[in-house]
């Protein structure tokens, strides 16, 4: 069906339009992907055996739904999402504020202008893109704004009475019909204004002002809020929780391949940086490692969780970190160093809530912590485990390494160092190349420096060397050596 040839009533009857709501339009939609084997929701990772099949059962059941997580949780990308399931154009009475279906028009100016002009009726065709309302819920937000009120100037311009339901300026939710309608953070939306919403939910209808209106509004209601426990901000009041027809729960990622996909897919990178920083695979599983890590930490408050924006901005700022060292030394290329980890603390400040721990320690102090214990996780996957005592110090696989940082008074990696000089630098510690060559034997050739430094840096988390923030970089010692010598 070409809609550009269809421009008014007459000819849609005579297509092969067919009118359905727009929850029988989404479930007709989904059941004819499903069977034919089409992605859904496509871009969402994660989700595939929890969220999913579960936001896919609420579709099928003609649900309006309720998407509970904490933050950064893809709860408003997945509510985007579903307008892929709508038809790409839909038929209005054209003109109409409300999206009338002009086989079943609600509003007063479709009735009446299908009943001046009948089949000669003007359409106007939407496109599904447009077809998608979303408010953020906050605390100023009116039943005037969601619903509608009585609009004086109308009134005064048309010269109508207030009796007169053209006075009526519709709000949100009635121009939204046949769309799909999202208010997120719902808990944050005061209770009268929830209540205001119970009608619409249960029976379809909307109340203005005493205007006595039967206008059976077809949506699809999505929801977003974050468990209720999570603040004292507000809750989703008992009576529209029970009229809303499924909530899923949503939750982080649950493997670091999968937190990698979506921080490499949310990245915003220009094809300069891209081109000037390498990246090792390392490096960015270490990235993601960090979030994990901050779920868990104890200095983080948990109910507020750890968005996963935190991952994508902080890998933004260490591409930026590095980039910005190749700028001043005047390279091409570069690659990601480990510290350059400490130019994402910026962006692990701002993303996390810190409990009264926390706050004491500070929170750059816990963002250098959580990068610590990633490294400290990651370290026996690559090299043999330390102990905390071991017995036998001499029969330790790195006694030759630390023998070398004692009899050395201090290694220095500056942070604007070239990449020639930073490998230098660490090819010259000839007990750091045995280990690695011994451990890693296949470790990619591009990666090598990234992973000498990170054994140098796990070290450090075991308590085997120490490390100090000197002006311009970071200085590695014998760990006993440097104790002896301050005394």
């Amino acid at each position: 069906m070409k809609v550009e040839n269809i421009k008014t009533f007459g000819e849609l009857k005579q297509s092969d339009y067919v009118s359905r709501s727009i929850k029988d339009e989404l479930r007709d939609n989904l059941r004819a992907k499903i069977k034919s084997g089409q992605p859904v929701f496509e871009g969402v990772y994660g989700f595939e055996y929890t969220v999913i099949p579960e936001l896919e059962r609420a579709i099928l059941s003609r649900h309006n739904i309720n998407l509970l997580g904490l933050r950064g949780q893809a709860k408003t990308r997945l509510a985007r999402k579903m307008v892929e399931l709508l038809d790409e154009y839909m038929p209005i009475v054209a003109g109409s504020e409300i999206n009338d279906d002009p086989f079943q028009p609600i509003s007063r100016f479709a009735k009446d202008l299908l009943a001046e002009k009948g089949d000669a009726t003007p359409i106007q065709w939407i496109h599904r893109s447009e077809r998608f309302s979303e408010k953020l819920a906050t605390p100023d937000v009116t039943v005037a704004d969601l619903i509608g009120d009585v609009d004086p100037i109308k009134a005064a311009n048309l010269k109508l009475s207030y009796a007169d339901d053209r006075v009526i300026h519709f709000g949100m939710i009635p121009r939204a019909n046949r769309c799909i309608f999202v208010i997120n953070e719902l808990p944050d939306l005061q209770a009268r204004i929830q209540v205001a919403l119970f009608n619409i939910l249960q029976e379809g209808d909307i109340q203005i002002r005493g205007f006595k209106l039967r206008m059976p509004l077809d949506m699809q209601f999505v929801f977003t809020a974050n468990p209720e426990d999570y603040t004292n901000r507000g809750s989703i009041v008992t009576p529209l929780k029970d009229r809303i027809g499924s909530q899923i729960l949503t939750h982080y990622p649950e493997t670091i391949g999968i937190a990698r996909t979506i921080t490499q897919q949310e990245a915003r990178l220009n094809k300069e940086q891209s081109e000037t920083v390498y990246v090792p695979s390392l490096a960015k599983d270490l990235l993601e490692q960090i979030s994990f890590e901050a779920r868990e930490s104890e200095y983080i408050d948990a109910k507020s969780g750890v968005s996963a924006r935190m991952s994508i901005t902080a890998y933004e700022n260490l591409v930026s970190t590095a980039e910005r060292r190749a700028l001043q030394s005047g390279s091409e290329q570069t690659t990601v160093r480990l510290s350059d980890f400490l130019g994402i603390i910026p962006a692990l400040t701002g993303k996390v809530e810190l409990v009264y721990e926390g706050e004491q320690e500070g929170a750059a102090v816990v963002a250098q912590h959580l990068i610590g214990d990633a490294i400290h996780t990651f370290f026996p996957a690559f090299f043999p485990k330390i102990e905390k005592l071991e017995r036998d110090a001499d029969a330790s696989p790195y006694a030759k390494l630390l023998e070398w940082f004692f009899a050395e008074t201090g290694f220095e990696l500056l942070d604007d160092a070239s990449d020639d000089e930073y490998k230098k630098q660490l090819d010259a510690i000839q007990p750091l190349e045995d280990l690695v060559q011994k451990y890693q034997p296949d470790f990619p050739k591009e990666d090598i420096c990234f992973l000498k430094e990170f054994l140098l840096w796990g070290l450090v988390e075991y308590q085997k060397l120490s490390k100090d923030r000197v002006e311009s970089g970071y200085q590695f010692k014998d760990l006993y050596g440097s104790f002896i010598s301050k005394l």
